[in-house]
């Protein structure tokens, strides 16, 4: 499988917090030749590289699969279905927009309801989003139809946002982005590994429940007990938002190495190492301090009795949204820095951190 075709397969898979099978049936297909696997009840895939030597220090790579999606909260007497968020969303981006619905005969389509400006009453202009106001729209005429469309209380919902590529200047756009990209870089970074020396044995996780706090890689922590962790991740770019003197995460930047954000302050002394490794290997690098924000790091680097963690950000345009922006020089960044840690690591340099 090439690494864009698995870009794509995994940012079309359809895997709302706490229903990720689908990216997790494209990873085990891309490891399948050099790694075996474990999962777990929260639907943490553990990936174990054949080319590990055992009793040796274990380097974790950690990318979440879930997605923000919405869950159907009830049906109404006209057939629309009331919804209520899964992750944290821009809810003024969510009127008119396409959503797939989980049905046990498989997904179906639906419209998040816009009321047209022609009946709208100016109170109704002007008064803010509400999930209360939002509903998804499928088609139906009332309740009973819509059950005979197959929807039910509790089916996960998540953007209907096809992806595309631009060949010629290497940019992406669909769905997931956060954190399917990271999910992609990750797995590239283990295949390439599978021909080089190592001074660690190295294990992937594919973790679950991210965007609802970090859920999934409290039991992975649990399980692995890694020496240290590298977290790849799509991070909110800011090249179209922020001041010049602000932007810490621009597209075509390369990796995101963050300091802290709103939950973690990453281990200083390995966010210096990546710094000095990324320079070494000519990888571009931006470095963020964030005032918000939130990821698996923040669990990671006080489980265990304390684990050193780096944040390998990806930059994403419009993150949190139904169609975001990237480019695929960021992820090859992100490969290529990965494979350098790897590569570099020895369990005496991390016991420095």
């Amino acid at each position: 499988m090439k690494d864009l075709e698995l870009i794509e397969k995994l940012c079309n898979a359809r895997g709302a917090s706490g229903f990720e099978d689908e990216v997790l049936e494209i990873a085990r297909e891309y490891c399948k030749d050099f790694a075996d696997f474990d999962e777990d009840s929260m639907r943490n895939l553990y990936i174990k590289p054949r080319f590990n030597k055992g009793g040796r220090a274990v380097l974790m790579l950690d990318a979440h699969s879930d997605e923000v999606g919405f869950m159907v909260q009830a049906i109404k007497p006209d057939g629309t279905l009331r919804f209520i968020p899964i992750g944290g969303w821009n809810e003024k981006s969510l009127p008119s927009s396409k959503v797939q619905i989980y049905t046990k005969t498989g997904y179906i389509s639906g419209v998040i309801g816009a009321m047209p400006p022609h009946l709208m009453t100016a109170e109704q202009r002007n008064a803010p989003l509400s999930y209360n106001n939002l509903f998804i729209d499928i088609g139906a005429v009332n309740d009973k139809q819509a059950v005979e469309f197959g929807v039910e209380v509790g089916a996960p919902v998540v953007p209907l946002s096809p992806f595309e590529y631009d060949k010629r200047h290497g940019v992406m756009q669909g769905k997931a982005f956060d954190d399917r990209l990271g999910v992609a870089a990750m797995l590239i970074t283990m295949n390439k590994l599978k021909d080089m020396p190592l001074n660690l044995d190295i294990v992937g996780v594919v973790s679950s429940q991210e965007e609802v706090g970090e859920r999934g890689i409290a039991a992975a922590m649990y399980r692995v007990k890694p020496a240290a962790a590298i977290c790849f991740e799509g991070c909110p770019a800011d090249d179209t938002s922020a001041p010049s003197y602000m932007v810490q995460d621009a597209l075509r930047g390369g990796v995101m190495l963050r300091h802290m954000d709103a939950t973690v302050i990453c281990t200083p002394r390995f966010t210096a190492y990546t710094r000095k490794v990324a320079a070494e290997n000519n990888i571009k690098v931006q470095m963020a301090v964030r005032s918000g924000g939130g990821n698996n790091g923040a669990y990671i680097i006080s489980a265990n009795g304390g684990t050193p963690v780096i944040v390998s950000g990806i930059p994403v345009r419009y993150i949190h949204t139904f169609n975001g922006i990237a480019v695929m020089e960021d992820v090859e960044s992100n490969v290529n820095l990965g494979v350098a840690l790897c590569k570099s690591l020895t369990e005496k340099i991390i016991k420095e951190f």
